[in-house]
């Protein structure tokens, strides 16, 4: 019997796999072509260089691994507060004990209007449902999937205003390649018919930092009128002469 994958780059070389990881390229490319900036970061999956269509001149993948150009604990970040301009979150808050904790690093680190991009399994999902069911602790069935309304609550919590999402992988998580191609239509047709029933969603935010306007009272530059009296009217007798 064939060992089910243990590790995210042994599944990532799996037909689910695979058709997971191009879709995923996909999105991440049309995401970060438009964003600009100076300091890009990817947290996780450094195998796949999702910033690889980014326009932004610094790009660096974080990880705990020693394959990582910066090696890091997600939940304490060696990175200066309000100093990146993007941040990538590819499956990385449904396999750490502290997701939230990940999203205050990234939020600190992040420049005001500054952009994130995340992608999460969707527990709601076909793919949610086989996680119920299946055996032993293989990549991805292992993690603990965030409802996509708890998240969104998470990012608006920390100052966050979602800007773009997107669902995906709406075929059922087959393990062979031919089952995967007979339900390739519902891909096409999932955005229409079950938009929310998506394996996977997307997710892109801004950080917003609300400004505080000091209200200063109006000077007037001209000296204010002098005081004139106010003209009283007078009463004139008119005496009637007897001719």
């Amino acid at each position: 019997m064939k060992m089910a994958p243990q590790s995210a780059g042994e599944w990532f070389a799996t037909p689910l796999g695979e058709y997971l990881l191009g879709r995923e390229l996909a999105y991440f490319d049309r995401a970060v072509s438009d964003l600009f900036g100076y300091n890009a970061i990817q947290l996780g999956m450094i195998e796949h260089d999702l910033l690889r269509a980014s326009r932004i001149p610094m790009r660096c993948n974080v990880d705990s691994g020693a394959a990582a150009q910066l090696r890091a604990d997600f939940h304490d970040l060696p990175i200066a507060s309000n100093s990146t301009d993007l941040v990538l979150l590819p499956h990385v808050l449904e396999f750490c004990e502290h997701p939230h904790q990940i999203l205050r690093e990234v939020a600190r680190v992040l420049l005001p209007e500054a952009h994130v991009v995340i992608s999460g399994f969707n527990p709601r999902s076909l793919w949610g449902i086989k996680r119920l069911f299946h055996a032993g602790n293989p990549y991805p069935w292992r993690g603990r999937f965030i409802n996509l309304p708890r998240l969104k609550d998470w990012l608006a919590l920390l100052g966050f205003e979602i800007t773009a999402g997107q669902m995906s992988c709406y075929v059922p998580p087959c393990s062979q390649q031919k089952w995967l191609t007979r339900f390739d239509y519902m891909e096409s047709a999932g955005d229409r018919w079950w938009p929310m029933a998506g394996g996977v969603y997307y997710l892109q935010a801004v950080k917003r930092v609300r400004g505080v306007r000091l209200i200063m009272p109006k000077w007037s530059d001209s000296l204010a009128p002098k005081k004139n009296l106010a003209a009283v009217s007078q009463k004139i007798d008119t005496v009637t002469r007897k001719q």
